[in-house]
């Protein structure tokens, strides 16, 4: 009877797991309506052959992620609005947010995971959907926040090759130099035109895709990571690069790298006139919240700035104007949307000559031009 009982119990066990592992594997994707409009708030100079600076700030959530379908359908409505606006032509470039590309750890999830109202909750059924993967990559996480290496760690492979596939897509279908925004991913590296993953620690990177589809170098590795993600993401300590465009010669800046005057100083050097910052404030009404400063950061007791003493933009914009040499022109491009409870949000700006350009701040999707 005893015997009975075990097997009984064991085939329900087993049932049980095998039900489990088919529901992990199920990846449905649901109806989604996106927006799709995008409204021009920023339309500085006049065409001059020399090419321009194209900011498009998206507006975006999670279930712009749930297929690259969508998010290639969202991103690229904007490129065509921007076209049609007469603002792309051979010696456009393009400039996307800050961790545009991170949030592809959501693809091709549960439905469950997309209507959860919070991110612990979303993170939650990433896990119970991928049992496996998480547990091999908790055993390999690193920094005080093994939780989130973990996320990012277990999808990374396919967050690279998702990446190059939708951003190196667009730089070719639109024919523009692309500044991808940046992604996350452990120890970024070039390899035979690819785009691949090492076993290291994370980097807030970002990569710069030529009119053709291909990569401009090795993925730029955010020096000065803020406060917000310190506890996953290392610095990085490779030397900046100079990219070769055709509007002229191009560094990046990664979110907050663009507060330190030896950053620019260092692009003047090499003849640099053009810097793509790409941003990312994830902060309920964060761009008016009083300025947090980086207070990680050693070089930030430098800053002429000090935490709390101005609003988080205008920290911003003073930092980069006060920063960069006066014949660099720069635009800063900030993400909107919500993801669960972040979110998103800040306005985007460019600057030029000593002079600072604004958005006009309106809700919802943004193209920002500066014509050099």
């Amino acid at each position: 009877m005893q015997k009975l009982l075990l097997g009984a119990l064991a085939l329900v066990v087993i049932t049980m797991l095998c039900g489990y592992g088919l529901w992990t594997e199920q990846r449905p994707v649901g109806h989604y309506l996106s927006d799709l409009r995008i409204e021009l708030t920023l339309n500085q100079g006049v065409p001059a052959n020399q090419g321009n600076l194209l900011g498009i700030e998206p507006e975006l959530f999670p279930g712009d992620y749930q297929s690259l379908q969508r998010l290639h359908l969202k991103l690229a409505a904007y490129l065509q609005h921007a076209r049609e606006l007469g603002l792309i032509n051979a010696k456009t470039v393009v400039i996307l947010p800050e961790h545009i590309g991170t949030w592809l750890w959501a693809r091709g999830e549960k439905n469950e995971m997309y209507q959860a109202t919070r991110l612990d909750q979303a993170r939650q059924w990433l896990e119970l959907s991928n049992p496996f993967h998480y547990g091999l990559a908790m055993l390999r996480a690193t920094g005080d926040d093994r939780r989130s290496d973990a996320h990012l760690r277990m999808k990374a492979s396919q967050m690279a090759a998702d990446y190059q596939a939708v951003f190196g897509g667009l730089a070719r279908e639109f024919d523009v130099t692309l500044v991808a925004g940046s992604i996350v991913l452990p120890e970024p590296y070039i390899k035979d035109g690819r785009l691949r993953v090492g076993s290291g620690p994370l980097y807030n990177s970002s990569v710069v895709f030529a009119n053709d589809g291909s990569v401009l170098g090795q993925p730029l590795r955010q020096q000065h990571p803020d406060n917000a993600v310190r506890r996953f993401i290392h610095e990085g300590d490779q030397p900046l690069q100079v990219l070769e465009t055709p509007a002229g010669r191009l560094g990046v800046l990664v979110g907050s790298d663009s507060w330190y005057p030896d950053n620019y100083r260092q692009l003047e050097h090499q003849a640099v006139h053009l810097i793509a910052n790409p941003a990312f404030i994830g902060a309920k009404n964060g761009w008016n919240a009083p300025w947090r400063g980086n207070r990680h950061q050693p070089l930030a007791t430098q800053l002429p700035l000090k935490p709390g003493e101005v609003s988080e933009g205008e920290a911003w914009q003073r930092l980069i104007l006060a920063s960069k040499g006066s014949e660099q022109a720069s635009m800063s491009v900030f993400l909107q949307g919500r993801f669960w409870e972040i979110s998103a949000n800040g306005e985007g700006f460019a600057s030029r000559n000593g002079q600072n350009f604004s958005v006009s701040a309106k809700p919802g999707a943004r193209l920002l031009n500066l014509w050099l």
